[in-house]
């Protein structure tokens, strides 16, 4: 089965006529009867009823037509995709990150400047977005991990305290330090995996300490909401204090070495 063969069955399904198909196909019409058996020969079902030189579409005829349609409306579709990447010198840009509200803006800003590009976004994790890069899914990854594999080059972009969060009339509300052996019993809002929650096991661990987890997430955007709800206090890039008020939260250092996080394009 061909490019060739589809589209002359999508013509003849459309006449429901040999002679008129061939005529728009420029075709012979004895070349284009062949086609479209060699086609029914190989799905192993007649496409057509045959009524003397009539013919009509059946339910096999039909049935394949839709998927037809489909298929060369979406080769249609990418040869003028692939025309107008090369036209406006502009293709496609994937991009991958652990949360997607680090790199919005920035990538809303292209898109306005830059209608016509095509842009594709992924939220993954560390391991996913090695994956992604290997299989060429990707073109860049903003990672708050490293990235360690061969043939990848990383740039670092920013590097930044990673602070508290704390829900408004905590206890912790309105102090400037604290250290993490007092913040041993405090439940604690993180992801399942991720810099956030390895950030928090490391501190943790300096003191000979486990934290206590009162709720794990697989987005690390969400857990400023979810701190401002009470359900227990967090690590917070310092990006997202800046970034304004729309989550209500208290804000305190933390008193322990290293304790921030490296945005890399990788």
């Amino acid at each position: 089965m061909d490019l060739l063969q589809l589209r002359y069955f999508q013509a003849v399904a459309r006449y429901e006529h040999i002679s008129r198909a061939a005529e728009e196909l420029r075709i012979a019409q004895p070349s284009l009867s062949r086609a479209i058996a060699r086609l029914e020969a190989e799905l192993g079902s007649p496409l057509f009823d045959r009524k003397g030189r009539r013919i009509r579409l059946n339910q096999y005829g039909t049935v394949f037509l839709r998927h037809v349609d489909r298929s060369l409306s979406e080769l249609d579709d990418g040869r003028g995709a692939v025309h107008e990447a090369r036209d406006t010198g502009l293709g496609r840009v994937g991009v991958a990150s652990e949360t997607l509200l680090t790199i919005s803006p920035v990538l809303g800003s292209f898109r306005a400047a830059h209608p016509r590009a095509d842009v594709r976004l992924f939220q993954s994790d560390a391991d996913e977005m090695d994956r992604r890069l290997r299989a060429r899914e990707v073109d860049f990854c903003v990672a708050s991990q490293p990235l360690t594999g061969t043939h990848l080059e990383s740039i670092e972009l920013v590097r930044e305290e990673v602070l508290l969060g704390v829900p408004h009339g905590h206890r912790l509300d309105g102090r400037d330090t604290v250290t993490v052996p007092e913040l041993a019993d405090e439940p604690f809002v993180t992801t399942r995996r991720g810099w956030q929650r390895t950030l928090l096991d490391r501190l943790f661990a300096a003191e000979g300490l486990t934290p206590v987890l009162s709720c794990e997430s697989d987005e690390p955007g969400a857990s400023g909401d979810l701190i401002s709800a009470g359900l227990g206090i967090g690590l917070i890039p310092a990006m997202s204090r800046q970034a304004g008020t729309r989550i209500p939260l208290a804000w305190v250092h933390v008193d322990a070495p290293d304790c921030h996080r490296v945005l890399s394009l990788v």
